[in-house]
C-alpha cells in the first residue's frame, strides 16, 4: 500500500491541473482499508476521455495498476435527477 500512496501523493495535484478536472479524492472503504478509489468530477465526457489520451494518465495508469491485487474496475456517473 505505501507505493500506491505515494504514487498517488505525486502525481495527484498533476492530475487535478489537467483541462476539466474539478475535483480529485481518493477514498478509502471503512470495512476494507487495502481497498482505494478515485472520485473525481470533470467538467464533460470529453475533459476525461482527453485526460485519459494524456501522456500523464499513459504514465501513471500503468504504473499504478501493477499495484493492484485486483483487476481495476471504472465507470462514470451522473448526478440522478429524481424530479427528472
Amino acid at each position: 500500500m505505501p507505493k500506491f500512496l505515494a504514487l498517488f501523493r505525486e502525481t495527484e495535484h498533476r492530475i487535478r491541473q489537467q483541462p476539466g478536472c474539478r475535483h480529485l479524492e481518493l477514498w478509502q472503504d471503512a470495512d476494507h482499508p487495502a481497498t482505494y478509489c478515485t472520485h473525481s468530477r470533470w467538467d464533460d465526457a470529453a475533459a476525461l476521455n482527453a485526460y485519459r489520451q494524456s501522456a500523464l494518465f499513459g504514465a501513471v495508469w500503468p504504473a499504478t495498476k501493477r499495484l493492484f491485487a485486483a483487476p481495476a474496475a471504472a465507470f462514470s456517473s451522473v448526478i440522478f435527477d429524481a424530479g427528472a
